[in-house]
């Protein structure tokens, strides 16, 4: 199999929405997986047995259009200017885990807290599932919550913002 199947391969599997495909073809084994939210595609090569031939490595060539990005960066930074500016006398609750943050005790149930909720030290904000183990997050502060910056049922870092509370 020569370097030009190969690419055609790759965008053949790009178009067709699989997330991987395993094709073996004599001593070589090629794995193809494309993660369908980052639009990257990974292509691994192991021979089977014997000696491979050398081939170059190329990457796909998936970054057409830096410039959107960029500008997306930059209005990032502004809206953070703006926000952190506006902001300044609010107390932001972070994530204390890594997990899978949850509005809601459950499906059915109703959400924990919303924006113009008055909150006492104590009262549950919401739930981060970690390991199959869902850790209720408790306020440290009292006051009313001015804004949800993580939408339900996302994936959170540790020390990420979670809710701004207006403290007076």
């Amino acid at each position: 199999m020569d370097l030009k199947e190969i690419q055609n391969l790759i965008k053949f599997v790009a178009k067709s929405g699989a997330s991987e495909v395993k094709l073996e073809t004599g001593d070589v084994k090629i794995t193809i997986r494309t993660g369908s939210d980052e639009k990257e595609t990974i292509v691994q090569q192991v021979p089977m047995g014997g000696q491979m031939p050398q081939m170059p490595q190329q990457q796909p060539q998936q970054q057409q259009a830096p410039a959107p990005s960029q500008e997306k960066a930059s209005q990032n930074q502004e809206e953070q200017k703006t926000t952190s500016e506006d902001n300044s006398n609010y107390i932001t609750v972070k994530s204390p885990i890594i997990g899978t943050f949850y509005r809601k005790p459950s499906p059915d149930k109703p959400t924990f807290v919303e924006v113009g909720d008055s909150i006492k030290e104590g009262d549950v904000l919401c739930v981060i599932e970690a390991m199959k183990l869902f850790n209720e997050i408790e306020s440290e502060v009292s006051g009313k919550i001015v804004k949800v910056l993580v939408d339900d049922a996302s994936p959170v870092e540790f020390d990420q913002p979670l809710f701004l509370v207006d403290p007076s």
